[in-house]
């Protein structure tokens, strides 16, 4: 009984989280061009004939579900990497996968090569992320010790370097193909392929529940590598696993949606704060706020200025930045933050 009340907070927290994603994806729904009412939403979706069922079924329900997914997903990559590296600074872009993506994007784009069918940009930036993925593990794990901050390391390495490909590439190549590649790098969910969708939803939830399997090394790893190994838990494996997981999670957003940025540094610390510590409740929680940040950041992203739309990586990004400072001012050592 005495734990009742450290019990009650991550609960209750996770229920409003719920409740929460729920009324922001209503709102998501009833919100743009055409202003639905809640109660009208069930009717317009019984009547394939009308307008209003097309954009709901073929505009705002994706973009909803997208949301959800990579919002969630980039929100528990980033507590899960913060949590093995043990530092408040690192995001799945952190590790050179955007970068990657990127590159690859660019490449599709400047060669014509995603004109020959629609799967192929995004196949592209996923095979960006995967060959990133790829370095950075096998050039930081040769040695045990001092794996994981040269990991980093290497990461923010591929990450500058790619990055400078990216800008030579967008010097030497024509004007017509840079809009495509700028608008790829900020970010958008309006994707209409259903199979791209249904695969990212399905991935985010997948790895969630894989992660869920590493719910004591996760808690362990809190305390450093070698007390988490003296606790019994296999570090290297985790830390391997984990990562490879957050990687392909990431770079599967990356290829559906393009670069998204602070979803994967911010939540995870606002998440901290409502629920605590222990990764039993933060996984699941930090999902559910990803999830909800993005819809809320999405339905800013193409009301704010409609007709026209923006990139959502802008919205996350000018939130996100506020929210962190807000977050240092309030935070006054590195193990509050964590």
């Amino acid at each position: 009984m005495m734990n009742t009340p450290k019990i009650i907070r991550p609960i209750s927290g996770f229920l409003l989280l719920v409740t929460g994603l729920f009324l922001v994806c209503l709102l998501s729904l009833s919100v743009g061009e055409i202003p639905m009412s809640y109660d009208q939403i069930t009717g317009y979706l019984q009547d394939p004939d009308s307008m209003e069922y097309g954009v709901l079924w073929y505009i705002r329900i994706p973009r909803t579900v997208l949301a959800i997914a990579i919002g969630g997903s980039l929100s528990l990559a980033g507590v899960v990497l913060q949590g093995i590296y043990r530092n408040p600074l690192v995001e799945p872009y952190t590790l050179g996968i955007s970068g990657g993506a990127s590159l690859g994007i660019t490449f599709a784009i400047i060669t014509g090569l995603y004109a020959m069918h629609s799967l192929l940009l995004p196949l592209f930036g996923f095979g960006g992320a995967l060959i990133t993925i790829f370095l950075v593990y096998t050039l930081s794990m040769g040695k045990s010790h001092g794996a994981v901050n040269r990991m980093l390391l290497i990461g923010v390495m591929i990450s500058f370097i790619s990055s400078a490909i990216v800008m030579f590439l967008m010097s030497v190549t024509s004007v017509e193909n840079l809009p495509g590649i700028i608008f790829w790098t900020m970010g958008s969910l309006n994707e209409s392929d259903m199979t791209l969708i249904l695969f990212m939803i399905c991935s985010a939830f997948l790895i969630l529940g894989i992660t869920y399997l590493f719910v004591p090394a996760l808690n362990a790893l809190r305390l450093g590598e070698s007390k988490a190994r003296y606790l019994g838990i296999n570090t290297q494996y985790a830390i391997r696993v984990l990562f490879i997981l957050t990687s392909l999670l990431t770079g599967t957003c990356i290829a559906v949606a393009g670069v998204i940025g602070f979803v994967g540094l911010i939540i995870p610390h606002f998440t901290r704060l409502w629920v605590g510590t222990d990764y039993k409740y933060l996984l699941g929680a930090s999902f559910l706020s990803g999830s909800i940040f993005l819809v809320l950041c999405d339905i800013v992203a193409r009301t704010v200025v409609a007709p026209n739309e923006l990139p959502i990586g802008v919205i996350t990004g000018m939130t996100g930045g506020i929210a962190f400072i807000f977050i240092l001012s309030r935070r006054t050592s590195h193990s509050k933050i964590l």
